[in-house]
């Protein structure tokens, strides 16, 4: 459940300016996430979330590789919500159980190139961006590019917007997510 303070909108609850925000997500998902609905408290959040999203989908990294990103974000900053949203994203994506499972758990990836991702993730995480250079030539030794490099800074941003906002809001977990619900390791 949700903190208090903070209103789970419908689109006739919410700011003006978060209503036409909701109804897209609406339309495109069929329904209106408790996170969403929590987010249009601040249609500006909400809404620059949804648009830097929209762009990290569009960036060089394939889709999986994205999904490796924002898993490393999620768990990282323990975003139970966020976590089981892309699980269920990466599942669809038919991503192997070994990468779905090693990704939850923060450890070590099956595949050598996607493991260098998810350590330079947390690099920049870790370092704020600051990636020592033997991390960094690691990174593109693995066959990522520059720009990889900062399409992942823009994932690392987007990311942190949803799992910052979902933990302060204490967005609820979705039914439709319960099969892939997590918790952070004790």
């Amino acid at each position: 459940m949700s903190r208090p303070v903070f209103t789970t909108h419908t689109p006739d609850t919410a700011p003006a300016a978060a209503r036409p925000t909701m109804v897209g997500v609406h339309r495109k998902l069929g329904h209106l996430p408790g996170a969403v609905a929590l987010m249009a408290e601040s249609p500006e959040l909400l809404k620059g979330f949804l648009t830097a999203s929209a762009t990290f989908e569009s960036t060089d990294l394939d889709p999986v590789a994205r999904e490796v990103v924002v898993l490393t974000v999620a768990t990282r900053n323990e975003c139970h919500l966020c976590v089981a949203m892309h699980t269920a994203t990466l599942t669809r994506r038919s991503g192997a159980p070994e990468l779905i499972e090693a990704l939850r758990a923060g450890t070590a990836l099956p595949d050598p190139r996607l493991e260098a991702l998810r350590r330079f993730t947390v690099a920049v995480l870790d370092h704020r961006g600051d990636v020592p250079d033997d991390e960094l030539d690691a990174f593109l030794t693995a066959g990522w590019q520059p720009r990889h490099a900062l399409d992942v800074v823009l994932g690392v941003g987007t990311y942190t917007i949803s799992t910052f906002a979902n933990r302060l809001t204490d967005a609820p977990l979705d039914p439709s997510l319960a099969a892939y619900a997590w918790s952070p390791a004790a």
